[in-house]
């Protein structure tokens, strides 16, 4: 026993609840001192985004007002946590485990530095339900490729998976110390883009609680179908993502959530139920791919993409990303995103296919818009859903599977609701139309107020051409 107070470095596990470093900490029976590290040495490509940026911010000002003792620094953790240990007499470090390969490596050389200079360091498993390095394949020991086998591997142990931990009761460290105002950190954008964010987020361990008590109660009896439709009035699902990237709720809660609940309701395990579950699983399944494959984010899983000749045209790479491609469901996704930091699944994997397939865009670059974009972007998520979609990743969907936007619009976006909600210049177009406006007799448009190509672009590109010669290229790899 020491009576040395031990810190606790947050990262990635923004919450009080169900936080093993916490508990640990707290068990102890020591004092704790609470730190937050802004790392500013995270490689240049993969240093958090515009919308992650945002919601950090909000974060932190959410954990600090339950944790007011919260120290906050910025620069090289390595030294940072020195210096803490050199001001309080700490000897031990604890914290919960990152995947990202610079995270792992970071926190690798910290930990044998600390345990060289006899400070004890310990990590937890805290995200994730299974660690990336736990479920193999039993034929040879190797970390899965193939998503339904890892999800029926995963499920065989679910029954053993702990209980969510409750928030534990600290005895915070009272000495001085020097913290960093949050403002400070420089998060928010200069330019307000990010105004309508503040209607429809509400960030913090509180307001990961409420969104998933929403889900539970008005939408997962229809999730496994209304996932699939965009439109406010259909949507089901949970927007916990951004929650379970900055850890301000974890896995083993929303796991544990669903079953109590329909416990607590006499209700079955149903397909609903089962579905969300299984988007828990990929999210799993992601990162074992990241963890074991740390070139994921860049490298194709498929090596015959490398020779893939891929488009590099900047006029029509900013069409997309500013929803001007003249497709309505595809700008509707893109604009979305840019006003609320988020996109709906199904027409992510919409704009996807339509840079890769219809505009011949490396996936690379939907990946770092995307990373750039969204308030959720999580590399492992990220990578594998981007690969996905091209065809190239684990477990891909065949590249020959192109969406066709004005079927993928029509089926799940039937009456246009979720096109006029972000594209207000066709709101006035009739349902049979607005999901390919240059097919609408002139009159028809001129009803609706639609003058193509000054309110509304024309198509971009011809989607059946560049269908065909994205086959033909494909057909030059294969």
């Amino acid at each position: 026993m020491t009576d040395s107070p031990i810190i606790v470095w947050f990262r990635q596990d923004l919450r009080e609840a169900d936080n093993p470093a916490l508990s640990y900490a707290a068990q102890a029976g020591r004092l704790v001192i609470a730190v937050y590290i802004y790392d500013d040495t995270t490689p240049k490509d993969w240093q958090m985004g515009g919308a992650s940026q945002w919601w950090l911010h909000h974060s932190l000002k959410s954990l600090s007002k339950n944790m007011p003792k919260l120290v906050i620094r910025k620069g090289q953790p390595k030294d940072i946590l020195n210096q803490i240990i050199k001001e309080t007499a700490a000897d031990t470090v604890v914290w919960n485990r990152m995947y990202e390969p610079w995270a792992t490596a970071r926190d690798m050389a910290i930990k044998s530095t600390l345990e060289e200079q006899g400070i004890e360091a310990k990590s937890f498993k805290a995200n994730l339900l299974f660690e990336p390095w736990e479920i193999k394949t039993k034929s040879t020991n190797e970390f899965y490729k193939v998503y339904t086998p890892f999800m029926k591997a995963c499920r065989l142990r679910a029954e053993t998976l702990r209980p969510a931990l409750s928030v534990p009761v600290l005895r915070h460290y009272e000495g001085s110390m020097n913290t960093m105002c949050i403002n400070d950190l420089d998060l928010l954008p200069k330019v307000p883009w990010d105004k309508k964010f503040y209607d429809i987020w509400t960030v913090g361990e509180r307001g990961a609680q409420d969104a998933l008590v929403l889900f539970l109660d008005e939408r997962m009896n229809d999730y496994k179908d209304g996932r699939n439709y965009p439109a406010q009035k259909r949507e089901t699902t949970s927007r916990l993502s951004p929650h379970l990237h900055f850890g301000e709720i974890s896995p083993y809660q929303i796991w544990h959530a669903i079953l109590d609940h329909l416990k607590a309701h006499d209700l079955p395990y149903d397909d609903n139920a089962k579905t969300f579950h299984n988007e828990i699983l990929w999210r799993e399944f992601s990162y074992n791919l990241l963890y074991n494959k740390p070139d994921f984010p860049t490298e194709p899983m498929n090596q015959k993409f490398k020779d893939f000749k891929w488009d590099k045209s900047d006029k029509n790479l900013k069409a997309w990303q500013g929803g001007q491609t003249g497709y309505p469901i595809i700008d509707a996704g893109m604009r979305q995103l840019w006003q609320t930091g988020w996109m709906h699944n199904r027409v992510r994997m919409i704009v996807g296919s339509f840079l890769i397939k219809d505009l011949h865009i490396h996936w690379i670059e939907g990946e770092k818009w995307f990373w750039d974009t969204l308030v959720d972007a999580d590399l492992a998520s990220n990578s594998a859903s981007w690969q996905w979609v091209a065809g190239c990743g684990a477990d891909a969907a065949p590249f020959f599977r192109i969406f066709n936007p004005m079927t993928q619009s029509q089926k799940f976006d039937k009456d246009g609701a979720y096109i006029r909600a972000f594209v207000p210049e066709l709101k006035d177009m009739p349902d049979k139309y607005i999901h390919a406006p240059w097919q609408a007799p002139q009159g028809v448009l001129e009803m609706a107020g639609v003058k193509l190509g000054q309110d509304y672009p024309f198509p971009l590109v011809d989607h059946a051409k560049m269908r065909k010669l994205a086959l033909d290229k494909y057909s030059e790899i294969k």
